[in-house]
């Protein structure tokens, strides 16, 4: 696979970094706001120019020394220029040329690589008339003035990145006089949700089936969205960091460092797992600025997540806030694991007293595994890769209709459904209609005869019976020809 060419957007904070970086992959992914150091983190995504240019664009965080945390943020940027092949230096065009943006052009000029200087905030033909020329005092080789927030006088600036960035090889000889737009003003940012595949019919015999899923051909499927998520100051960048082996993520003991989801991506036996080290939670009372839209954009996450690794504080216990967060791993009906971190710090409390404290607080999620790390020393940390693989296999099988309806006969001639009113409730048979979780059907004669305790103890009947660990299990009990979009009453649950 050829390699993409590298990207990265530099500047002092709140100069327009995210904004631009939102416009070149067409999507609001980077968080903006008139907040100084909203970006902290490096988030990275695929941009196309020209419809058939790729390259990975990496938005960093502003360049700043006035804090310890500011000063993390800006070693992590510079050397995010160190590894561009292409270097974007912006800069507000309503104030004057800084010193200390000339110190750092400068520097990121000594590189020796392509660099541009965008000067952004140019809104009109008179500011550019009174404020645009005195930033070519930064002797730059090439200097664009613009405005993102406008989409003003940008298709320059788009020229020139074209240089730099090849046409993809497999595109190579294809019409070039084709339609070569760049962007539309008003382009749509919203994310497309993958299909998802459901039965669409039931048979309409009364005797259990054995063949009534589709057949389809199989698909590779072995990318995995991981999302870390916790309260404040688990540890999830830490953890985010060992699991990379790499300084991922900043890290710092200032509650909420994190603010815009980052995501990276690894190679690991086989399969692409993408980690989404999301803002850490508090209290809705103790949410204030920019927390708020970190996190909306966490639920967001959430939304396209597939497995969800839950970070305890060890030295903490659970407390209600880790409650409360856990109750979005069910919302959204994720595979999950519970990592609780810090585990060579948590004092006194031995391993069977920590787990049963846990799986007390956290009786909800007793299906997911829980396994114990250190993020700062790496103790186990390497064995969360062979988990999560082990949970997304369990989270997107399918379990054929043959074998379920086998255990579904089995249960019930262990504890009959009980009658309602003195109706006799049958259940014909059983399928798996969807998985990423895995849901089933249960086609029934009479669906509001069978009581919330059945489907629960079918449910862990299946669980006994089929390998479930960590995954949600939805059963959905419906009349026999009845689809999703029919305006009859279900009974839905998640086991």
């Amino acid at each position: 696979m050829e390699k993409l060419k590298k990207v990265a957007i530099l500047g002092r904070p709140n100069v327009g970094k995210s904004s631009l970086f939102n416009r070149l992959i067409r999507k609001r992914d980077a968080i903006t706001s008139d907040v100084s150091g909203t970006t902290r983190d490096v988030k990275k995504r695929i941009a196309t120019i020209s419809q058939n240019r790729e390259f990975e664009l990496i938005d960093t965080g502003g360049i700043d020394d006035t804090t310890m945390l500011f000063a993390m943020v800006k070693a992590k940027s510079l050397q995010m220029a160190d590894e561009a092949d292409v270097i974007l230096y912006m800069v507000s065009g309503k104030e004057l040329p800084d010193e200390e943006d000339k110190r750092l052009f400068y520097q990121l000029q000594r590189l020796n690589k392509p660099i541009a200087l965008l000067v952004n905030k140019i809104d009109n033909d008179k500011e550019e008339s009174e404020n645009f020329w005195n930033f070519y005092e930064f002797g730059a080789e090439i200097t664009f003035g613009m405005s993102v927030g406008h989409n003003r006088k940008l298709n320059p600036f788009y020229n020139w990145l074209e240089e730099f960035i090849p046409v993809k090889k497999e595109l190579l000889g294809a019409d070039e006089n084709a339609d070569d737009e760049l962007f539309d003003d008003d382009m749509d940012f919203e994310d497309t949700d993958e299909d998802n595949y459901y039965l669409e019919e039931f048979v309409e015999d009364d005797e259990l089936e054995a063949g009534i899923e589709k057949i389809k051909e199989e698909i590779v499927d072995n990318n995995i969205k991981v999302a870390i998520i916790g309260r404040v100051n688990t540890g999830k960048s830490s953890l985010l960091n060992a699991l990379l082996g790499d300084d991922r993520a900043i890290v710092s003991d200032i509650a909420g460092t994190t603010i815009d989801p980052i995501d990276e991506t690894v190679e690991y036996a086989g399969h692409n797992i993408t980690f989404v080290d999301t803002a850490g939670i508090r209290r809705k009372s103790k949410i204030i600025g920019l927390e708020k839209y970190a996190l909306d954009r966490t639920e967001q996450m959430l939304k396209t997540a597939d497995v969800a690794l839950l970070v305890i504080d060890a030295t903490a216990g659970v407390m209600e806030l880790d409650e409360r967060i856990a109750n979005l791993i069910e919302k959204y009906k994720l595979a999950a694991l519970i990592v609780v971190n810090k585990w060579d710090i948590r004092g006194e409390k031995s391993y069977e007293k920590m787990v049963e404290d846990i799986r007390n607080e956290l009786r909800f999620l007793h299906y997911a595994p829980l396994i114990t790390v250190s993020a700062k020393s790496g103790q186990r940390v390497h064995k969360i890769l062979d988990e999560i693989i082990g949970l997304y296999g369990r989270y997107k099988q399918r379990i054929t209709t043959s074998k379920l309806n086998e255990i579904l006969k089995f249960a019930i001639s262990k504890h009959h459904v009980p009658s309602v009113n003195g109706s006799v409730i049958r259940i014909k048979f059983a399928t798996q209609y969807e998985s990423k979780p895995p849901k089933i059907a249960l086609i029934v004669n009479r669906p509001e005869g069978v009581h919330f305790s059945y489907k629960r103890y079918l449910a862990n009947t299946f669980r006994e019976h089929f390998d479930l660990g960590g995954v949600p299990l939805d059963i959905v009990v419906r009349k026999r020809g009845q689809r999703d979009d029919d305006k009859q009453d279900n009974a839905y649950g998640e086991y």
